[in-house]
């Protein structure tokens, strides 16, 4: 919703006002006035590792689409096969232009095959849409933002289902991890899914505003502790997981991200992008976004220059002090030469350089998921 006061114009989610009453320290971010801290971001890091604590992530941009021919309409924006999706499940993927950079990272959940939900981020959600409904013109399906309606919640942690259960009608035990599936909250109609973004066990709900109201009133009252953008940032780092506008953006692939994973060239379909990547997966790319660990307790920060043998060879894209791996870490762009774990490179903090190593991504993994 609309920030009321004409001199602000950062946009408040349907949560605000019960954010402020936590005395959360509030901060700019994709145009929206949100969290960044509640008790502090440590604290809630290892909350979520150890136990359990919940997110507002209303801000992010919330799609629904039906119609006849839906998956294959959409077969031709994302270079994974959604055809291998039973309603149910979800994909992790990408939105891709022709040069076969990333417009955005989503999560497409499957709901038939003719039923679908997206959730993509806040900060490219107006650029999603356009460039999603430019490519369904000329179809049958029907295209909502619900963005703005429904509040998207994410409970993550070892103790999430213990929590969650007793508000929600379904059987959270019976869905695997990135299931998904129409129920009830508190009485009202949501769409609960096991995903998140913080390595962690846990699951989102998006569910009406004022359902999405009473549940964090419910969840605070079991003891459930909110959590802000800076442990979500550190949650996401140690488990590796790209943020779009620094480790990836339009002017990346997939292939040079390390998300091979989501690249499917032998789906029959044809997608933007895919002549790129199938150059890319047959010569190689120049460069790899590798997981760096810093021999010291300096930390590598977004921006900071990666050098090799006196020359400056990459850029850092995200960076922490990381609470629970205990060591300074960071994802970085290197030449492909560069990038096998253990090779030592060096870091420019302040015009000095600090060595850091190659090491394998994720820099953490939960037991839990």
């Amino acid at each position: 919703m609309a920030n009321s006061n004409v001199s602000d114009p950062l946009l408040r989610t349907p949560l605000y006002d019960l954010i402020v009453k936590q005395k959360a320290k509030m901060t700019a971010f994709s145009g929206w006035q949100m969290p960044v801290q509640f008790t502090g971001l440590k604290l809630e890091h290892q909350t979520v590792r150890n136990e359990v604590g919940m997110f507002d992530i209303s801000h992010m941009g919330k799609f629904t689409l039906e119609g006849k021919g839906l998956i294959s309409a959409l077969q031709s924006l994302v270079p994974s096969d959604l055809s291998r999706l039973s309603p149910g499940e979800a994909q992790y993927t990408v939105l891709l232009n022709p040069e076969g950079g990333i417009i955005d990272d989503i999560i497409v959940y499957c709901q038939g095959a003719e039923k679908a939900v997206i959730i993509a981020n806040a900060g490219t959600k107006d650029k999603d849409k356009k460039w999603i409904l430019s490519h369904l013109e000329a179809t049958n399906v029907d295209f909502k933002d619900v963005s703005s309606e429904n509040v998207l919640l994410a409970i993550q942690g070892p103790q999430t289902v213990e929590k969650l259960q007793p508000l929600v009608e379904a059987d959270l035990t019976q869905l695997s991890f990135f299931g998904h599936r129409e129920t009830q909250v508190l009485g009202f109609p949501a769409f609960i899914a096991r995903t998140g973004y913080t390595g962690e066990d846990g699951f989102e709900v998006m569910i009406p505003s004022e359902g999405g109201q009473k549940l964090w009133r419910s969840l605070l009252e079991t003891g459930v502790t909110p959590c802000g953008l800076g442990a979500r940032d550190t949650l996401r780092l140690e488990a590796a997981m790209c943020l779009y506008g620094q480790d990836i953006d339009d002017r990346t692939t997939p292939l040079e991200a390390g998300l091979k994973w989501l690249v499917h060239l032998d789906k029959k379909e044809q997608f933007i992008g895919r002549e790129v990547l199938e150059k890319q997966a047959t010569e190689g790319v120049k460069r790899r976004l590798v997981g760096l660990q810093m021999e010291g307790r300096h930390i590598a920060r977004h921006g900071y220059s990666v050098a090799s043998g006196g020359n400056i060879v990459g850029e850092v894209t995200s960076g922490t002090l990381a609470p629970t791996v205990g060591k300074a870490i960071a994802l970085a762009y290197v030449p492909t030469g560069l990038s096998k774990k253990g090779t030592t490179v060096e870091v420019e903090i302040r015009g000095k350089f600090y060595p850091a190593k190659v090491v394998k991504k994720p820099f953490y993994k939960s037991i839990n998921r």
